[in-house]
């Protein structure tokens, strides 16, 4: 078996679950589903909820913007950098109202070709969150 490094950092939200934000396999770097919470609060930016915590309302790209931070936070603690990363895996709760303004975030932060990607529509997440990202990257042994 291949020797793993689990990376725990400090800079980003903590996992909802018992897992580490990465692991380390390798030159490939896998990332844990990275969601758009706020490191210290819990916050989900771009989110409204009532009084039993149901989703009123999202925007997708206050909510994307925060996931592509994380993601880079995890990376940078990882010791990567956000170019190499080699497949996403987009999980959004709102494929019709979502999609395009997801697509609109994304070109900005992956210039063509960029990496692989797969997007799909889920029911919902563990908090209430509109967008998900499950990450591999490659990166150079050390």
């Amino acid at each position: 078996m291949a020797d793993q490094h689990s990376i725990h950092s400090e800079n980003a939200p903590k996992p909802v679950g018992s897992y580490p934000h990465a692991k380390k396999v390798g030159n490939l770097l896998f990332l844990s589903g990275i969601g758009p919470r706020v490191k210290d609060n819990a916050h989900i930016p771009g989110v409204e909820l009532d009084a039993h915590g149901n989703v009123l309302h999202h925007d997708i790209v206050l909510q994307a913007e925060s996931v592509f931070a994380n993601v880079r936070t995890v990376l940078e603690s990882a010791g990567a950098q956000w170019a190499d990363l080699v497949d996403v895996t987009i999980f959004l709760t709102d494929m019709k109202g979502d999609f395009k303004k997801f697509n609109e975030v994304w070109a900005k932060y992956f210039p063509v070709p960029g990496p692989c990607r797969t997007t799909v529509e889920i029911l919902s997440l563990p908090t209430p969150i509109a967008i998900e990202l499950k990450c591999i990257a490659a990166i150079k042994e050390a």
